[in-house]
């Protein structure tokens, strides 16, 4: 497990949150709840934790109160430590100004980049939800004597992706070439925006991007330097699913009934970790009837609830119907409601007797602390 001690992890949890709008309205995509108790910051942070690394830093933007409220000290990453651990790292520069997307972020944490003492950085963004073993990644890196290593899919590119990487690999797995948001309509090797490569590296590639003003890491880091620098893809095979959209993100709490979907996600010796809130088992009035659902501790649930993703301390009231819902926490829903397709926020109350018809295509949202 040493390899994974020499490698210094780094988290954007912003990056993306103009895709989500209505979820990243008061929050960063990375904080987004996911799957009745975890947060898309779950995945990546305790795929880092699971492969041996333990320093991490998360780069935010700005609606960072819930994830810092989310995150704490780390402790339940066992991340909590006297060396080293958990870092959130605020993106401001040296002069205060806010420079934009994944390369000026970086630029950012120069400080952090140049204080840290291992040799290998690993970059993910937090809008993919899947369970990697990064210690196999650093090892196809070494072995390959790479400079880069970008993960990548095999797959059809999701639409809500605009600028998508599209790669071709040789035979040896080195990236040949590396398309920026082409229209696909066939599978190809799309990137998961996961990197490994040299800390020293990093920072090289990142300061003469900032002195020539171009802020694109896909453009300027990867496309670039595919003929000056070894760059090799690592094809990740395992089940994975990106929030890029209400819909998609619909989707992802969805697939989380599959039980195959579950296998994968939730391995037994790659556990996913979250914030834990003690609370009492979930409890069925006389009336209730509940299948195929996930449903978090804390719950009341009185009326019928079917193909649902309920999160920690939901009350369903008497006769109400859910169908195909994902319900974040502390929402109440009144009796006699009927909802069907609804993605509601966090303290969300509907009162009774009210119904609500979202489409698969189109479930209606409900933002945070609504009265309906």
């Amino acid at each position: 497990m040493m390899i994974g001690n020499n490698v210094l992890g780094i988290l954007f949890a912003n990056v993306h949150d103009e895709r989500v709008r209505e979820l990243t309205e008061h929050r960063t995509l990375a904080s987004v709840p996911v799957g009745g108790r975890y947060r898309l910051i779950d995945f990546p942070l305790s795929n880092m934790v699971n492969s041996g690394i333990n320093k991490v830093g998360v780069i935010t933007g700005n609606n960072y109160q819930s994830l810092m409220d989310h995150l704490g000290s780390g402790k339940s990453w066992d991340l909590s430590r006297k060396r080293e651990g958990l870092y959130i790292l605020p993106p401001f520069g040296a002069d205060g100004t806010q420079l934009p997307n994944r390369v000026g972020s970086l630029a950012s944490i120069s400080r952090f980049l140049r204080n840290s003492k291992e040799e290998y950085v690993l970059i993910s963004d937090c809008d993919f939800i899947c369970n990697i073993n990064y210690a196999e990644v650093i090892s196809a890196h070494i072995d390959n004597k790479a400079d880069i290593t970008m993960v990548y899919k095999y797959g059809k590119v999701p639409s809500y992706s605009t600028n998508a990487n599209v790669i071709t690999t040789s035979p040896d797995g080195r990236v040949v070439e590396m398309l920026i948001g082409p229209s696909m309509e066939n599978e190809c090797n799309y990137g998961m925006n996961m990197y490994v490569m040299r800390r020293e590296l990093l920072m090289k590639l990142v300061s003469e991007c900032v002195s020539r003003n171009r802020y694109d890491f896909g453009r300027e880091i990867i496309q670039q330097n595919l003929n000056n620098l070894r760059i090799f893809g690592y094809e990740f095979t395992g089940y994975s699913t990106m929030v890029g959209s209400i819909n998609s993100y619909f989707e992802a709490n969805m697939a989380l009934m599959l039980p195959k979907v579950r296998e994968q996600l939730f391995d037994v010796n790659r556990p996913i970790y979250t914030k834990v809130r003690d609370d009492m088992p979930a409890r069925y009035g006389l009336g209730s009837q509940v299948s195929n659902s996930l449903i978090a501790d804390g719950c009341v649930i009185e009326g019928e609830v079917e193909n649902c993703v309920i999160f920690r301390g939901v009350h369903v009231g008497k006769e109400a119907k859910l169908k195909n819902c994902v319900i974040m926490q502390d929402t109440v829903i009144g009796a006699g409601s009927n909802l069907n397709y609804v993605i509601t926020d966090k303290d969300v109350v509907i009162q009774e007797d009210r119904t609500l018809m979202g489409f698969q295509s189109y479930p209606v949202f409900i933002s945070k602390g609504s009265l309906v």
